[in-house]
């Protein structure tokens, strides 16, 4: 009935669920400041372009820092203040942000902002992980992806025609969207759902540790880094190559981030609902390899046609692994240290950003083509036996509520 109709599952969400759905797709239909913040900086301010780099430089490292530590204050003091925190002074940031004058001044204020905008991100993770039964989490974070995706379709273009009138008006309608999430929130119930029974099979299975003391989730989070260092090659090495080795023009790139998004729309939630059932081992990795197999296969496309049919394989890859991602930490994660692991693997996916985005470009300029993407391929069939590996053993729930204990491939659901 699942494959008939996938969709059902979304039925059984509960009302949290759609909250967070509703302030994700808020907060992201107002992203339109960091898209054009080097713009900004170099046209309005006068700033050099190795200047600008700099404040970019100051946000990323700043964001990296400062997960870890958002995730230990949400353990603290709860997910709903700090995600409430978070969005309304990130709203009062952006506001602030055209008076800074000075090369300090924007540094600071770019620092601050950098630290509320990533405050909400392990806080998020962590409530939703707390507000929806285990059987449900793959199809619930598909939802927030949904959210974040419809958003992420809006916002940006938006932000092109706002910063053809005045810049400083994206820096207004963003911050009115943040503190419109952050009024979303207060329709929050203060106490989150209390999870069922098969949590506690899964944190019996699991004692309670250290994460520097976690192997395994030290192990996973590597995995996280050389996956995501892979994926954010369409933000790094792709549109180099495209523009550059393909001669396609920058119309090309935007079609393809088109194609990635109304599919993503499409199926991502009725694709998380049918392979809800799967062991974590076999969904992180499908989707891992369908990544690694997209951007490995740039190394042999020659036509515009042939770079379609990579940009679909990593985009189902997408589909899978980031639901999955999410879903699988949300089942490992010790519940009194929540926010400090949605914190290590939001710090690991920022990393892999930073690091994935300036040495895939450092590659494709000093290496070429097919080396950048052979290169790439390796890391990601690296990343995937490290995240299969990682998650060989763990429980995973059914959507029928029953444990499944991973065997890396065979589902077993014990009696009862």
């Amino acid at each position: 009935m699942r494959i008939l109709n996938p969709w059902r599952d979304l039925g059984a969400l509960p009302r949290e669920a759609w909250l967070l759905f509703w302030t994700n797709l808020v907060n992201r239909a107002g992203l339109m400041v960091l898209p054009f913040l080097i713009l900004y900086l170099t046209t309005e301010r006068g700033l050099s372009a190795a200047r600008a780099g700099i404040v970019l430089s100051a946000y990323g490292l700043t964001s990296i820092a400062g997960a870890p530590l958002a995730g230990r204050i949400s353990d603290k003091i709860g997910s709903l203040p700090v995600m409430r925190v978070s969005l309304a002074m990130t709203g009062v940031l952006l506001l602030l942000y055209p008076f800074a004058k000075t090369f300090s001044q924007l540094i600071a204020v770019t620092v601050l902002w950098s630290l509320m905008d990533v405050s909400f991100r392990p806080a998020s993770l962590k409530l939703m992980t707390e507000s929806v039964d285990p059987a449900h989490r793959k199809p619930a974070f598909a939802l927030v992806r949904l959210a974040i995706n419809l958003g992420m379709s809006v916002g940006p273009a938006l932000g092109g025609f706002l910063a053809a009138i005045s810049f400083r008006s994206i820096f207004v309608v963003d911050a009115i969207t943040s503190m419109l999430a952050a009024v979303i929130l207060f329709f929050f119930r203060s106490s989150p759902h209390v999870e069922k029974s098969t949590v506690h099979v899964a944190a019996a299975a699991r004692p309670s540790k250290s994460l520097l003391r976690d192997t395994a989730f030290l192990i996973f989070l590597v995995g996280v880094f050389l996956n995501s260092f892979v994926f954010f090659q369409h933000e790094g090495a792709l549109p180099l190559f495209l523009v550059q080795s393909l001669h396609q023009s920058t119309a090309f790139f935007g079609l393809l981030f088109t194609i990635n998004t109304v599919i993503i729309v499409a199926l991502e939630i009725p694709i998380n609902s049918a392979t809800a059932d799967w062991p974590h081992s076999r969904s992180l990795g499908v989707g891992a390899a369908l990544i690694t197999l997209g951007f490995g296969a740039l190394a042999f496309a020659t036509t515009a046609a042939a770079v379609v049919v990579t940009v679909l394989f990593w985009t189902f890859g997408e589909m899978l692994l980031f639901p999955s991602l999410s879903a699988y930490l949300g089942d490992v994660a010790p519940a009194e240290s929540r926010g400090v692991y949605m914190g290590a693997f939001t710090t690991s996916t920022q990393l892999g950003f930073a690091l994935g985005t300036s040495v895939g470009a450092y590659l494709f300029a000093s290496m070429g083509v097919p080396d950048v993407w052979l290169i790439v391929f390796v890391i990601g069939v690296l990343g995937t036996l490290v995240l299969v590996y990682s998650s060989r053993g763990h429980v995973a729930h059914s959507p029928h509520g029953a444990p499944v204990v991973d065997t890396g491939g065979i589902d077993v659901e014990p009696a009862g």
